[in-house]
């Protein structure tokens, strides 16, 4: 199968290509190499590369020549700074995917690999003694400045139990990344109606694993908190670090998409099928961090009550429907994972590479 792997040189998509190549398809790379993942000098170019933005229609009409499907990992990540970020979130994730997914409709390809995001839920899933399965509200400044960082029953106000989050849960986007993610995913399924195409969201969990970018405000946790180590400081764990997330290695990430690009023939036409991609075993950012910095070497976490407000408390959520439909299942445990990414390199920062 050809593939065309949009940000195909980032953090998950070079691990996509090693993938896609190691069972025997053809990827094609689309990469803008935009400086904020790739701040460093572009290594050798690969035959089955091209060096432009997603957004350039004309490129991506001519990456799409031969290709038999795609798998769409181009995007902006992680929080950002602040809401002056949203334009180029919206440019990069929506008007991309847009561009994209039209010129696909005009070119006859008819499968898309989509990498979604968990964060489209917003807060995870939360039971009430009381009242049962409830969503709490926005999270205030007021309580989180005073340390009180749970969510509590909208209705009478009991500590909630957190749970398990199922693709036919609610979306509720807390963020501007979340919400560009979540208009990714319409687009797609506008798209699929529109042309009978196959296509499938993989909703990724917390991806970490060697190769993750360094020192740069768009990363992810478990990268903030190795590129501390890397300069001998200890990790700063925000609010009390007892956040859940669902950890999970980037080769199992890349093997997920491997099995939903070879599953795309079987699947209906004019759909786009979401699946939640985690590991299946959570665990708090406290405890990352500390993995990390005793696989490291380094000196232990600290806690600090700081905390953003576009972040969540709790989300992890429940990946069998990807191991029942598509037969995937990980490998990397988290404590195999997290040894390996304490001592594995990371792409360097601005400041390194300059």
């Amino acid at each position: 199968m050809r593939v065309l792997v949009t940000g195909g040189a980032g953090f998950i998509g070079s691990h996509i290509v090693t993938a896609l190549r190691r069972r025997g398809h053809d990827p094609v790379v689309l990469d803008a190499l935009l400086p904020s993942a790739h701040p460093g000098p572009p290594g050798p170019p690969d035959p089955g590369f091209v060096r432009a933005d997603v957004r350039d229609a004309e490129s991506v009409r001519a990456a799409l020549r031969g290709v038999d499907a795609v798998c769409h990992q181009a995007a902006m990540v992680g929080l950002g700074k602040d809401f002056a970020d949203a334009p180029e979130y919206v440019g990069v994730n929506d008007l991309g995917t847009a561009v994209l997914l039209a010129a696909m409709a005009g070119t006859g390809v008819r499968g898309m690999v989509l990498a979604g995001s968990m964060v489209v839920y917003g807060e995870g899933r939360y039971e009430c003694p009381r009242h049962g399965v409830v969503r709490p509200g926005p999270r205030r400044v007021d309580d989180l400045s005073v340390g009180r960082f749970e969510p509590h029953c909208p209705f009478c106000g009991s500590e909630l139990t957190p749970g398990l989050v199922a693709e036919d849960a609610p979306a509720d986007p807390r963020n501007v990344y979340a919400t560009t993610k979540l208009t990714q995913e319409h687009l797609t399924a506008s798209w699929a109606r529109c042309v009978d195409g196959r296509a499938v969201s993989l909703r990724y969990h917390n991806v970490y694993g060697p190769g993750m970018p360094r020192d740069t405000p768009y990363a992810g946790v478990a990268s903030f908190f190795r590129s501390a180590l890397a300069r001998g400081e200890a990790p700063r764990v925000f609010e009390d670090g007892g956040q859940r997330r669902d950890f999970v290695h980037v080769r199992d990430v890349a093997q997920a998409n491997i099995v939903a690009l070879e599953a795309l023939p079987t699947l209906p036409p004019g759909t786009c099928t979401p699946y939640n991609t985690g590991s299946g075993d959570p665990h708090t950012v406290g405890e990352m961090a500390t993995a990390l910095s005793v696989a490291h070497g380094g000196p232990p976490p600290v806690v600090t009550g700081e905390f953003r407000l576009g972040d969540v408390r709790h989300i992890t959520a429940d990946s069998h429907r990807l191991r029942t439909d598509l037969g995937w299942h990980p490998e990397v445990s988290f404590t195999t994972g997290m040894t390996e990414f304490a001592i594995s390199p990371q792409r360097p920062s601005l400041s390194t590479a300059l």
